[in-house]
């Protein structure tokens, strides 16, 4: 069997996962975006056609922006097409960070390679043969297609004693403390010693104490205190 789960590690030490999506899958999300962008297609030639020549030009205008904006509009806005939306689907970075518009703008323009020499064929040989089912504008922009994580939202961190911060914090700050309880079970007691030796000018601590401490800072922060 297959294995399609792909393991990077970042900065901080912690192993995340992503899960690739198939080419069968994408095949089912592409056909939904074909039908919708179809569907738009349409609707601006019965629209436009009645304004003549000028009628004419919008649809070209019209057809031209679809097929080449289209993904690159909901990849930036949305990290995916509707289709690949609808089918649970996700376009990011090889390390898993969202995409932006240069790495969305070449994996769509070379859709015209993937296409050759006809019906996405080299695209589909292309994602047959790689590890990670990158079709041509895939390994260009440095991008995969994974499943997004369903997993539930609410934050999690060791329970402990609510205790109010000693001092005013940012909202990005207040976040990171956050987010080292939150990642408590990922990460080696050596480590969390170490991230949370940075904070000892804040805690007074160091090593295990200083490590409760920001978890009591964390649960206080969840009751929105």
């Amino acid at each position: 069997m297959l294995d399609t789960i792909r393991k990077f590690e970042v900065p901080e030490g912690v192993d995340l996962e992503l899960r690739l999506a198939g080419p069968i899958i994408r095949i089912n999300a592409w056909l939904i975006d074909f039908i919708i962008r179809s569907t738009i297609q349409v609707a601006a030639y019965f629209i436009l056609i009645w304004l003549g020549t000028i009628g004419w030009g919008l649809i070209l205008l019209t057809i031209f922006i679809v097929e080449w904006f289209y993904p690159v509009l909901f990849e930036l806005y949305q990290g995916a097409t509707p289709g690949k939306k609808i089918l649970n689907l996700y376009v990011c970075h090889d390390d898993g960070t969202p995409v932006n518009w240069q790495s969305s703008m070449l994996r769509n323009l070379l859709r015209v390679a993937d296409f050759l020499p006809f019906a996405y064929a080299l695209g589909l040989l292309s994602m047959f043969i790689n590890r990670d089912f990158k079709r041509l504008g895939d390994l260009a922009a440095g991008t995969v297609v994974v499943y997004r994580d369903n997993k539930n939202s609410e934050i999690n961190v060791p329970s402990a004693e609510p205790i109010p911060l000693p001092l005013p914090l940012t909202i990005t700050e207040q976040r990171s403390i956050l987010d080292f309880a939150e990642r408590n079970e990922f990460l080696s007691i050596p480590r969390q010693q170490e991230l949370s030796n940075i904070l000892t000018p804040l805690t007074g601590k160091q090593n295990d104490a200083s490590v409760k401490e920001l978890h009591k800072y964390a649960n206080w922060l969840l009751k929105g205190q």
